[in-house]
């Protein structure tokens, strides 16, 4: 095990790893800007290590300043969690120029799969579904609408790289189609300075599943899925599983299994999918990190992720065998963003008063405290509240009755539509897509 751990993120996730940390017996040192120097994460650590930027988002994506702060510090390992420099393989070779070990996959690993149209196409050799698409960069707008319309309309372009909603467009019909491509390529140029773009079928209506898994480098498991389906902006806001049927289960988890160990896959990783009206699922990419979700599969499967992936990097053998990984009961996770719960817009403040839930079955992390100042340089999220329950319809309750024990005063969130969503018939009748709330917007505006 490794002695002592750079934590190069802040917010609830360090707070995660720092648990994670101490108790697999290793020192934290948590990196902070000004606005994070009395954070929980770094307050709780065995030690906080100063990066001043005039940026906020500097002090966590400079990473020479960050390599220097692992060897000054004396880390033989950094851990990135999600979001800043976790997926990014110039991180990751840098530490492993200096003898230091990126708790995540390889630097080649990551190279692969943040290119999607080469991801696309390993995972396609590996047996996985694909959606209908383009295997090569598209930059001819006239050759790209002849392969649009074969394809057939809808079709989404997607950036080569980067994630999130900024690299994404749906065009529904071709005279909007080469407008729709120059703008895509401009936004990902700007974005993730890399202007390619590809093309595939958009799956409309569709459910969005992703399956948890986890490699050694040799060998894979995979720990079942998450329906995430309930997103704003393409940006996820409640997740849960199970969902779908263990036949299902048994074949796309042998697939994303086959595809890890196709690539020599090491760490925590994410395999999502769109599964459409006819139940067919297309691949969409792998998130080679720990996910913001990882908490619903951890209440499910009684499995430490943080730590198992803190393990394996330090050179262990997966500890687990697919046979030993079962799914117990139902978990939905809630992200108590500060956010407006009608406009959806951010809201950085004071926390003046600040209590969290508990009981039977209710988890909840954050960083958040009464009296903690939230920057608005950074991400709304506040803190995730899972519950845990024998079925659905009961975790469901326990979420809400969660919710509703919860106290903040000083910021806006989005607990009340949350509170909106786990009452309304489609939700509880499994009838959500990844437009529901386009198709609920009564739900943005305090309706039921």
């Amino acid at each position: 095990m490794f002695r002592r751990v750079l934590v190069a993120n802040r917010g609830e996730i360090a707070l995660r790893i720092v648990r994670s940390l101490r108790e697999l017996g290793a020192e934290s040192v948590v990196i902070h800007g000004r606005e994070d120097r009395m954070s929980l994460p770094v307050r709780l650590a065995d030690e906080g290590f100063f990066i001043p930027r005039e940026d906020p988002l500097a002090s966590y994506l400079d990473i020479e300043a960050i390599v220097s702060a692992a060897k000054e510090v004396g880390a033989d390992a950094v851990h990135p969690g999600y979001g800043f420099l976790s997926e990014n393989a110039t991180f990751a070779q840098r530490l492993a120029d200096e003898g230091i070990t990126f708790i995540g996959p390889s630097p080649e690993s990551l190279r692969l799969l943040g290119d999607k149209i080469a991801a696309r196409e390993a995972m396609s050799n590996a047996g996985i579904p694909i959606a209908k698409g383009t295997n090569e960069p598209i930059r001819d707008s006239k050759l790209a609408i002849e392969v649009a319309s074969d394809i057939g309309f809808p079709v989404m372009i997607k950036a080569a790289s980067g994630g999130g909603g900024i690299g994404m467009q749906i065009v529904n019909e071709e005279s909007a189609f080469e407008t729709s491509l120059r703008q895509c390529q401009e936004r990902a140029e700007s974005a993730f300075g890399d202007s390619r773009v590809f093309i595939e079928k958009f799956v409309s209506s569709a459910e969005h599943i992703e399956f948890q898994v986890v490699g050694d480098g040799s060998k894979a498991i995979h720990l079942g899925e998450r329906f995430c389906s309930i997103q704003r902006r393409h940006q996820k806001i409640l997740e849960e599983g199970p969902w779908i049927s263990q036949a299902e289960r048994e074949d796309i988890g042998a697939r994303v299994v086959a595809g890890a160990e196709a690539i020599g896959y090491r760490g925590l990783a994410t395999f999502e999918f769109l599964r459409n009206s006819d139940g067919e699922f297309y691949f969409m990419e792998v998130n080679p990190r720990v996910q913001v979700e990882h908490t619903v599969t951890e209440m499910l499967t009684g499995i430490d992720l943080v730590s198992l992936g803190i393990i394996i990097s330090s050179g262990a053998d997966l500890p687990i065998t697919q046979e030993e990984v079962t799914l117990d009961g139902h978990a939905i996770q809630v992200r108590i963003n500060a956010e407006n719960p009608v406009t959806l817009q951010p809201s950085p403040g004071k926390l003046w008063e600040c209590h969290w839930p508990g009981g039977p079955g209710v988890r909840v992390d954050s960083h958040g405290f009464s009296g903690y100042d939230m920057p608005e340089a950074f991400d709304s999220l506040l803190a995730k509240i899972v519950s845990w329950a024998p079925n659905r319809s009961q975790a469901i309750a326990r979420l809400d009755s969660a919710l509703e024990e919860t106290i903040l005063i000083g910021v806006d969130t989005l607990i009340p539509l949350h509170r909106a969503i786990l009452q309304e018939s489609d939700f509880i009748e499994r009838k959500i897509t990844t437009d529901y709330l386009d198709n609920h917007a009564d739900l943005l505006v305090g309706g039921g």
